[in-house]
């Protein structure tokens, strides 16, 4: 369990004051012009000594993805910050910029130094109203102090943040995407190469991270890589900030250190599982995306990037989604897969036609009117998405079913037994 004084996120719950002075109080802004001034290289090190990955879902390094920006550039360079949190199950950003925006702000600038970036885009998702309003005013309160700026921190470096609001589109949480929205197309993702960090918004450099993972950057400048790489699992350090929902007692974000055991997690900090655990039918670990998890694997698995991949699943936002043995399971897959159907952006054929053909396949799984040489139809076809588009999408679509098959097929087998069997009694009592 993570000590309280290993906690980044103080203020995660709002019970002290969001403003300037209250994070000043907490611990942030301090000696951040010592920070600065510590330059570019010290920075990006620190940050690659401790070991952080990004807090988003991709779960990258995040000091080599920093150090791709180009040292000389003829063109301005971008930092952008992903704060399109659409992903459902996910709300962890949403109460960093709620009670917490300094430490996004204080991020966003430490982040930019050690990338050497001078300009840095915040693109929140366009439902956080409330959240834009807040973020908009502790953006205001850090240029008024001084913070941020013509002269940032008093330490010579210009810096400046703008706020852009998203329009509601799931895909545009994808870096590509993103960028198109900011620069005012339509939000839809890019072919890879060439990458951001060489031609992103308005063409030029930029680097693309998570809120929470801009946020968690000045406390590890301020206590150091180690301090950051001591917390959790090799390769799999610090702290992580966990979204339990469902079928809990008293769903919660957390934040705990990486590798935590998934029981210990929604039993220490959720309640445990609606009628204990014994109860629990599923989770699906990392947010909608990623491939649900029985019992069987809940029972010993921990809460980080290489172990939920060892699974065959998958850390993503660390959105802990619990269901119970109350959970249709085939029809919350099915839910999923009319959402991903619905955010398609229509642009790669295979995610396009992929994504409504598994969705009529799943509804009519739900009702088990279907065969069962159609499921590993279904199993095939989510392989010929999964990897053959541009962005990741189509394979957010695909993982939750594969995942389905993987472990709950004798239940989609049982409906499609059910199903007949009525079918024949229907048309001998005729």
């Amino acid at each position: 369990m993570l000590a309280d004084k290993d906690r980044i996120f103080t203020n995660l719950y709002g019970l002290d004051d969001w403003r300037l002075s209250g994070a000043r109080r907490r611990g942030d802004w301090d000696g951040t012009k010592d920070l600065i001034l510590k330059g570019r290289d010290w920075i990006v090190e620190q940050i690659k000594e401790s070991g952080l990955r990004g807090r988003g879902g991709a779960g990258f390094p995040t000091g080599l993805k920093w150090s791709f920006m180009p040292k000389q550039s003829d063109r301005p360079t971008y930092l952008a910050v992903n704060a399109d949190e659409s992903e459902p199950g996910t709300c962890k950003d949403r109460d960093i910029m709620r009670h917490d925006p300094q430490k996004l702000v204080e991020g966003a600038l430490l982040a930019s130094v050690g990338m050497g970036v001078h300009h840095c885009y915040i693109y929140i998702r366009g439902e956080f109203y409330n959240e834009a309003q807040r973020l908009q005013a502790a953006i205001d309160e850090a240029y008024a102090a001084g913070l941020i700026g013509k002269d940032a921190c008093g330490s010579g470096y210009e810096f400046d943040i703008y706020l852009h609001r998203g329009a509601g589109a799931y895909i545009c949480g994808e870096e590509t995407a993103l960028l198109e929205s900011l620069e005012g197309h339509k939000g839809m993702p890019r072919l890879k190469p060439p990458f951001p960090a060489a031609v992103g918004v308005y063409g030029c450099p930029t680097t693309v991270n998570n809120v929470e993972t801009i946020a968690v950057a000045p406390t590890i400048l301020r206590r150091g890589a180690g301090w950051f790489a001591g917390i959790g699992r090799p390769k799999n350090s610090g702290t992580k900030i966990f979204c339990i929902s469902g079928h809990v007692a008293a769903p919660c974000n957390v934040e705990e250190e990486m590798g935590i055991p998934l029981k210990e997690l929604i039993e220490r900090h959720a309640g445990g599982v609606r009628g204990g655990w014994d109860n629990l039918l599923a989770v699906i670990p990392g947010g909608s995306s990623v491939p649900v998890l029985p019992k069987s694997i809940c029972d010993t698995v921990l809460m980080d990037f290489d172990s939920l991949q060892a699974v065959q699943s998958g850390l993503g936002t660390a959105a802990v989604i619990v269901m119970d043995k109350s959970t249709d399971i085939v029809k919350a897959i099915a839910r999923l897969s009319e959402f991903y159907k619905h955010e398609s952006c229509g642009q790669c054929t295979p995610c396009r036609e992929g994504t409504g053909w598994m969705w009529r396949v799943m509804e009519r799984m739900v009702k088990g009117n279907a065969s069962a040489a159609e499921i590993d139809m279904l199993l095939n076809v989510s392989y010929e998405i999964e990897g053959h588009t541009i962005c990741a999408l189509g394979d957010a679509a695909a993982w939750p079913i594969q995942g389905l098959i993987r472990h709950f097929r004798p239940e989609m087998e049982r409906r499609i037994i059910e199903y007949r069997e009525a079918a024949t009694r229907r048309r001998v009592a005729a």
